[in-house]
């Protein structure tokens, strides 16, 4: 990583902020790094190690000689960028759905299918900030005995709808503490003291495209179109770090005990499950930490093969700025940046 030039766009977000911040603590001498955001942003510095980045404003001619391009920004930005990234010589590696259910574009959780990164053609999609901690969870379980379907209820921090939310989230609070009312801007809702059972837009059959979301990228990330999977996701008043109340129906039944041993051998994923102890992950504990926790496995009282668990990660981080830094480095250890097949990726 040290030797490639990386660039990214979206460095002023909340994603951004915070591949910024990883990238400098695994990197701190990493010496070609380019920040890029809107026009607005053009000009700002940034601390990266020991000296500053300017941030330039992101356009179609940003992209020579760097070798992997970072992006997190709106779909309609990376439908213009990604592919004159590609064209540029460039890796693009997008926190963005624009891409996510091309059939060309892979979808990667390194530790699910970091082997998915060698049939890139020039873009490489990573989850939803939702799915992810989801997908990573049931991996290790699902090779063991297949999963037939998920039922997911989330409970999603305001960080995962950008940096304006958070900002929001403080006000109202304080707000509505000195008694005034709420004033809601950049969500639809008050989310101070509240919970909205909407992210994204509705489709026709009731559902999100949050939920859809859901629903085909653990699909895809997993190999396994079979599994049936309902979601509810609800934005809450919690700053950083999304949760998840999951019931996981397998083809035979699977004692919570089985579980929790696959689930400790899993990479990036630690089991904090002692509830005798008071011991299960929270939004506060979690955020700022790298990996998925998980807790409260227990059998589902409703069906015999099926368990009960929650799930709480950092969605900035493993949700995704630390994804995208993963990817990168799959790119690498599996000496597959250049793509090995013609691109077939276009705005």
């Amino acid at each position: 990583m040290q030797d490639l030039s990386i660039a990214v766009v979206g460095a002023t977000g909340a994603v951004g902020t915070e591949f910024l911040r990883i990238a400098e603590q695994r990197y701190a001498k990493l010496p070609h790094i380019k920040a890029l955001a809107s026009s607005r942003s053009a000009g700002k510095r940034l601390s990266f190690g020991d000296r500053e980045l300017v941030v330039e404003e992101a356009s179609e001619e940003s992209f020579a000689g760097i070798d992997i391009v970072f992006i997190s920004v709106s779909s309609e930005v990376s439908l213009r960028l990604g592919p004159a990234a590609v064209a540029a010589g460039a890796v693009v590696i997008d926190d963005g759905s624009a891409f996510r259910m091309r059939d060309t574009v892979p979808l990667v959780v390194p530790e699910v299918n970091g082997a998915d990164v060698e049939w890139h053609q020039g873009i490489i999609s990573i989850p939803n900030c939702s799915t992810t901690p989801l997908a990573m969870v049931a991996h290790p379980l699902h090779r063991v005995n297949p999963i037939v379907r998920i039922v997911a209820d989330t409970y999603q921090s305001v960080s995962g709808a950008g940096s304006a939310p958070v900002v929001e989230l403080r006000e109202q609070s304080r707000d509505m503490l000195d008694g005034k009312a709420a004033n809601p801007k950049a969500l639809d809702h008050q989310i101070a003291f509240n919970v909205i059972p909407r992210i994204d837009r509705f489709l026709d059959d009731g559902y999100t495209m949050e939920e859809q979301k859901m629903r085909q990228e653990t699909q895809k990330i997993l190999h396994a179109p079979e599994i049936r999977l309902s979601a509810t996701c609800v934005r809450v008043p919690v700053y950083v770090s999304h949760s998840a109340a999951v019931h996981i129906e397998f083809q035979r039944p699977m004692p919570a005990e089985e579980a929790r041993e696959l689930l400790r051998a899993m990479p990036g994923v630690t089991v904090l499950d002692d509830p005798a102890q008071s011991a299960y992950p929270m939004p506060w504990d979690v955020t700022g930490t790298d990996e998925v926790f998980v807790g409260r496995i227990r059998q589902d009282s409703s069906h015999p093969n099926g368990l009960v668990m929650w799930i709480v990660a950092d969605n900035l981080r493993k949700g995704a700025a630390l994804n995208s830094i993963q990817i990168a480095e799959e790119l690498v250890a599996r000496n597959c940046l250049k793509p090995r097949h013609q691109s077939g990726v276009s705005g």
